[in-house]
């Protein structure tokens, strides 16, 4: 049975060209006109990713992207005109795993679904696979088996990336990695140089796990190299 994806886009004949490119690719596709009518979809289907427009009516993409969030760890790939970086940074930044820009090709498109929910799957066999066990360290808890951290007896939601981050950097605490280490390891994937994928997950994860995300006590910068968990 081919994989679900739930497709939300305004445009109509973007919408129409995207759908049966997927379907041809093997994809059950659903479609939606508009952020509400996307969020509705959501929650009445089961999908293997989410191609989400940021300027949607209604509800818009990031506000979507938001509230899938919320309950849901499925990869969502960005589909928008608006290319810039700041762009890019909001999607990627509210638990976006993926953008592309229009126009796009639709190799790049079916490569890029291909490649997220390979990731997904991959990074679920693992975790499916490892003994049930907790990482901690200065109050943060990490349960690997129920995918969940909890700090100060306060439950934190993490999207699939973060989790992956946090769980490598707490398993080897004091570990330097570099921005390609912690790439190849949460995407699966050949990191190309795009710091600002990793900048950005790594902010968000701060914004979530940390006291004063400013001035960060558990997960630490060092410069010019990468990340690692509490060394100075």
């Amino acid at each position: 049975m081919g994989h679900r994806l739930l497709v939300v886009e305004d445009e109509k004949e973007i919408l129409q060209l995207v759908q049966e490119h997927l379907t041809r690719e093997g994809f059950d596709v659903v479609c939606a006109r508009d952020g509400e009518e996307g969020l509705r979809k959501f929650h009445e289907g089961t999908f293997s990713m989410v191609l989400l427009d940021i300027m949607l009516p209604e509800i818009n993409g990031i506000e979507l992207l938001k509230t899938i969030r919320q309950s849901s760890a499925v990869p969502v790939l960005i589909v928008s005109a608006k290319g810039s970086e700041l762009d890019k940074a909001l999607g990627l930044g509210f638990g976006a795993d993926d953008y592309i820009a229009k126009p796009f090709s639709f190799i790049e498109l079916t490569a890029r679904v291909n490649a997220a929910i390979r990731r997904a799957t991959e990074y679920t066999n693992r975790m499916d696979g490892q003994a049930k066990r907790h990482l901690e360290y200065r109050g943060l808890r990490l349960d690997v088996d129920a995918f969940m951290a909890v700090k100060e007896g306060r439950s934190i939601k993490l999207t699939a990336k973060e989790f992956a981050l946090l769980q490598l950097l707490m398993e080897h605490p004091k570990q330097v990695f570099t921005k390609a280490q912690l790439y190849q390891h949460a995407w699966n994937d050949t990191y190309y140089g795009d710091e600002n994928v990793i900048n950005v997950h790594i902010r968000r994860l701060r914004e979530k796990v940390e006291t004063d995300p400013s001035n960060p006590e558990l997960i630490k910068t060092v410069w010019g190299i990468g990340y690692t968990m509490g060394a100075s």
